[in-house]
């Protein structure tokens, strides 16, 4: 497991692993996540900080305005600017990270598909994933395991053991 959830940026200054599989995946279709990425979403692994291990190198927040929310930080490489992952109102016990950035990418797939008012009309959806125009309850789809771990992220609480 560690080794196929281990990434880094496009130089390889900042390198991380995740140390236990992520909480949910989210394809992300909105305008700021087009904006952001400069392409037509962005698959994000929603996981707890504390399981974000560095590597090496520092990625640098760069506060991002969305529009009618509050602003989100971006971490991006100081020397290549790859972003790696975000935080999200203020939230800074889970990342957001990019799945882009893992080193084998294909190891990881959406849980569910968000935004997709603003899907690009040549992006194709898979039917067995689930997809939503706005945001969606985490409660009806995540596992509980991972509902459990999300709470005790936001809680401050000290996280589950991670598994391999």
């Amino acid at each position: 497991m560690k080794d196929r959830l281990v990434g880094r940026c496009s130089c390889g200054e900042v390198r991380y692993r995740l140390t236990s599989e992520p909480m949910f995946v989210h394809c992300c279709h909105c305008l700021n996540c087009q904006r952001h990425t400069g392409t037509a979403f962005v698959v994000n692994l929603l996981i707890e900080a504390a399981r974000v291990e560095r590597l090496s190198g520092a990625p640098q927040p760069v506060t991002m305005p969305l529009n009618g929310g509050s602003p989100n930080k971006i971490f991006r490489c100081p020397q290549c600017q790859v972003a790696l992952w975000s935080e999200y109102g203020g939230r800074t016990a889970v990342l957001f990270v990019r799945a882009g950035t893992l080193d084998d990418p294909a190891s990881v797939s959406p849980d569910v598909h968000i935004y997709t008012r603003s899907k690009l009309p040549w992006v194709l959806l898979p039917e067995s994933v689930p997809a939503f125009e706005e945001y969606y309850d985490p409660k009806a789809l995540w596992p509980a395991a991972s509902l459990e771990r999300r709470k005790a992220a936001l809680a401050g609480a000290a996280p589950p053991p991670a598994s391999s």
